[in-house]
């Protein structure tokens, strides 16, 4: 797994590369931790990369997005893989998290959310 982030538009932009897997979900959790400015942060996942995320990848996301949401932050995934999406969709993990075709829609909503002061639904 390889992990990058960048900061754009009142988010973090972090891209996952490889797999997410028991062996490196720890990993995630430290890096999304690590680079989030605040508790509040939109955290957009480019997880165009992303070739397999398993259960306990999925439960770091998912705490990830309760504690954003609770902040009125959200957790943003772009890009998924059918694999990956198939994932979300099966545990019904879309209800907390925010799916996008692109980071760059990713990054519109926020503004647009933003803009017109609305809080990210729970």
């Amino acid at each position: 797994m390889k992990l990058t982030h960048r900061y754009q538009s009142g988010a973090c932009v972090i891209t996952i590369a490889g797999e997410v897997d028991v062996t490196t979900s720890r990993d995630l959790e430290t890096y999304l931790d690590l680079v989030r400015r605040s508790l509040d942060d939109h955290l957009i996942i480019d997880a165009g990369n992303l070739s397999f995320l398993d259960s306990s990848g999925l439960a770091v996301l998912l705490a990830a997005a309760v504690l954003a949401q609770a902040r009125g932050g959200a957790v943003h995934l772009a890009g998924l893989q059918p694999r990956v999406a198939r994932i979300l969709e099966i545990t019904g993990a879309m209800v907390a998290i925010r799916t996008h075709e692109h980071v760059e829609e990713a990054l519109t909503a926020i503004e647009s959310m933003s803009e017109a002061g609305i809080a990210e639904p729970a």
